[in-house]
């Protein structure tokens, strides 16, 4: 059952635990349980409880390095078994879900001279919890303030009463008083137990993409700056193209690419599927909010710190830009496929995103998903014509997504 501190594995509500040692918050609602950290906000943890015969892993990807919180220690003096110093103070708290915001990817010089990290200022910081959700709800708020970016975020994770369905609503404010362009990505990342190779496969509504322009460290599968089609994209030694719907396919290398999500669709998705455990993680969200995906792949191929060689993990990174590259190419590259990067907010003004995570058992004789829809109360995953679909419990999640 993971390694949280809790009373219960059955109690029902917001719960204040430690997790690895560090400080979190535990929801959950009988059916499933979700841990968040205090420091950077990173998702931990999402898994069924032990019941009816779900297998209770952890669906999200733990760092497989030794991680606290970075106000612990002043950057300067974390240890360089966490990476070069303007990455530094991210690993250091990095697992799971976490979120990237004002910037996508590594800090300008002047970011850097400001003493920020890799993916801006809102996953390297203490997040304050706000007042605790009534008795028995499963609901938590956190609020940071960005002083660089001169944003403030705040994140609401709601578990759906007898679901297997969180609810989230994130706001940033602009409180400067100017206009305010920034990057907003979620950050999601998976790797084993639940992602194998060979047992598992991920979906997504993509669409057009593009591959990272330059070498990848310790070596890239793909090859460089290429446009393909989702999931097809062209190996680096120009002999075919590799499915990125199959994790691990080529070990020791590693890569990154942008895609578009489909511009038809009001709603964006992903799934994560182990097949041996018949489980699955997904995300709906709306496509207006988060028009593309960042698509990373680090499979034992890295061996400078802190992955020594030893890591795998797969990056289904849904936001407001295709490619980590941080604020000063991002703008330099412009629009890609005709979908702008970024996002803007106009002086003291407010933008709102909601997204839903679930968890799914997927029965035999599916062995396909072809769409993912929230509609009205349910989530629903369709197969091929002749295979059922899977339904999903999700009260509200249409007009949560509307």
């Amino acid at each position: 059952m993971g390694s949280t501190s809790r009373e219960s594995a059955t109690d029902v509500g917001a719960l204040s635990v430690r997790w690895n040692n560090r400080e979190a918050v535990r929801l959950s609602n009988g059916v499933v349980e979700l841990v968040a950290l205090t420091s950077g906000g990173h998702v931990a943890e999402l898994r069924f409880l032990e019941h009816d015969g779900y297998a209770s892993l952890n669906t999200l990807w733990k760092a497989p390095w030794v991680t606290f919180d970075p106000e612990e220690t002043p950057g300067e003096d974390l240890p360089a078994t966490y990476g070069p110093a303007d990455v530094r103070k991210f690993f250091v708290s990095f697992t799971g879900h976490c979120l990237c915001l004002d910037y996508f990817g590594v800090p300008s010089a002047e970011q850097a001279a400001a003493g920020l990290s890799l993916h801006g200022e809102a996953a390297n910081a203490r997040w304050n919890l706000l007042s605790p959700a009534p008795s028995g709800e499963a609901l938590a708020r956190w609020q940071v303030r960005l002083p660089t970016a001169h944003l403030a975020f705040e994140r609401e994770i709601r578990l759906g009463m007898g679901e297997s369905v969180a609810y989230v609503r994130e706001t940033v404010t602009n409180e400067s008083a100017a206009e305010h362009t920034f990057d907003w990505v979620q950050h999601v990342t998976f790797g084993p137990p639940l992602l194998k190779e060979g047992e598992s496969t991920l979906f997504a509504s993509g669409n057009r993409g593009i591959t990272w322009p330059a070498d990848y460290d310790g070596g890239s599968m793909l090859a460089n700056d290429h446009e393909f089609a989702w999931p097809h994209a062209p190996l680096a030694n120009g002999k075919g193209f590799a499915d990125l719907s199959q994790p691990f396919a080529e070990k020791g290398f590693g890569f990154i690419a942008g895609v578009q999500l489909d511009p038809q669709r009001k709603q964006g998705y992903m799934l994560a599927v182990n097949w041996k455990e018949r489980l699955g993680i997904g995300y709906c969200f709306r496509r207006a909010d988060f028009p593309y995906m960042t698509i990373w792949e680090e499979n034992y191929s890295r061996l400078d710190p802190p992955w020594n060689g030893r890591t795998q993990a797969r990056g289904m990174e849904f936001g407001t830009t295709p490619l980590p590259l941080g604020s000063e190419e991002t703008v330099r590259r412009g629009p890609l496929f005709d979908t702008p990067q970024r996002c803007v907010i106009p002086a003291g003004g407010k933008k709102i995103a909601h997204y839903i995570i679930f968890l799914c058992k997927l029965p035999t004789g599916i062995d396909s998903i072809t769409n993912i829809e929230a509609a009205g109360a349910t989530i629903v995953l369709s197969s091929v014509s002749d295979r059922p679909s899977v339904f999903i419990s999700a009260d509200g999640c249409g007009d949560f997504l509307a």
